[in-house]
């Protein structure tokens, strides 16, 4: 009889917890794959680390990001495909890769001397400029969700690049983009088409002669080994826009969209203040191991630099789009006397 009744309270427990476990469904984890192209140590790299922490401690682990960086999943020119396909959910391509989309519109960030300072940059990427620019991506299945600095640009060569003259005939990389192919005939250099990670090895096989980009970029990609002059031009500005897969982000409950948002802003203001920092360390560790010459260009030639690539904004507005480029830089130039 005791042996009977402890087995029917076996039975009893086993149907209460299997019907306690069927009312309350364990907790489901949502992945976001994040890729992007950037190292781990770069700013973009830090930034993507501190979304994924920020995201992951704040969803109580109901989301978790797995970030793929330094191209582990997917070249530059393959990365936006990826993500409209869904092979990934969240990328931090440059703004210029954008364009690839079918929005022209993110050339205008290619434009020569737009942005004066960071806080020139800031007001448009925080401000309703930006913001609408994103809003143009929802239409290509992406949704934008913040901004990411590289930083302004320096150029690169074997050779002193002082004036628009020493640019004849050099063979220059760049971006995919008609703003850079532009900037860079108007120097009277060749534009050459390369992803970031094939830009060490064309330099030094030779099939380049010099690139522009960031300091921070430079140093870590180590171009100093195959570059002897780098010139602190500041002509342009580089930076990164967070895009999450369109299909993805609306089928998230509301809850985790305002999580993802909140760890955007604050990864976000995280990796500028990053990238600022870093590409002044950038210039000062390199001008210490002298390994590459750097110099500044004076007011008089950074004249010469404004007057030589002053006509590219001209010929690309009808394809940007007029309104979209005095929208940005009349929000740019907005109180640059108080920011100096």
């Amino acid at each position: 009889m005791k042996i009977a009744l402890k087995l029917y309270l076996k039975v009893l427990l086993g149907l209460a917890l299997s019907l306690a476990a069927t009312a309350v469904p364990a907790q489901t984890t949502t992945v976001i794959k994040f890729s992007h192209v950037a190292g781990i140590d770069t700013p973009k790299g830090k930034a993507a680390q501190r979304f994924k922490e920020l995201v992951e401690q704040a969803s109580r682990r109901r989301l978790r990001v797995d970030v793929y960086p330094n191209n582990q999943l997917y070249k530059e020119s393959d990365e936006l495909e990826a993500l409209q396909l869904g092979a990934v959910q969240m990328l931090a391509p440059s703004l210029v890769k954008l364009t690839q989309s079918g929005v022209r519109e993110f050339e205008v960030f290619d434009l020569p001397y737009v942005f004066s300072n960071d806080a020139s940059v800031a007001r448009v990427t925080e401000g309703p400029v930006g913001r609408s620019l994103l809003k143009k991506l929802e239409s290509k299945g992406m949704v934008g969700l913040g901004y990411w600095n590289s930083g302004f640009k320096v150029m690169s060569a074997n050779k002193l690049l002082n004036s628009p003259d020493d640019f004849k005939g050099l063979r220059m990389r760049v971006h995919s983009s008609q703003t850079l192919d532009a900037q860079m005939e108007a120097l009277g250099a060749i534009p050459r088409l390369l992803d970031s990670g094939e830009v060490h090895l064309a330099l030094q096989a030779g099939l380049i002669d010099g690139t522009e980009s960031t300091p921070a970029s430079f140093q870590a990609r180590k171009l100093y080994d195959v570059q002897s002059n780098l010139t602190v031009s500041n002509h342009g500005y580089l930076g990164s826009a967070v895009v999450v897969n369109k299909k993805f982000w609306d089928g998230l409950p509301s809850d985790l969209r305002d999580v993802i948002s909140n760890a955007m802003s604050e990864a976000t203001a995280y990796g500028n203040q990053l990238a600022a920092q870093e590409n002044a360390a950038a210039l000062a560790a390199m001008k210490k191991n002298k390994k590459v010459r750097i110099r500044t260009l004076t007011d008089k030639e950074t004249a010469a630099w404004r007057k030589a690539l002053q006509p590219v904004r001209g010929d690309l507005e009808s394809r940007i789009g007029k309104a979209v480029v005095m929208a940005v830089v009349l929000e740019a130039e907005k109180r640059r006397i108080g920011d100096r």
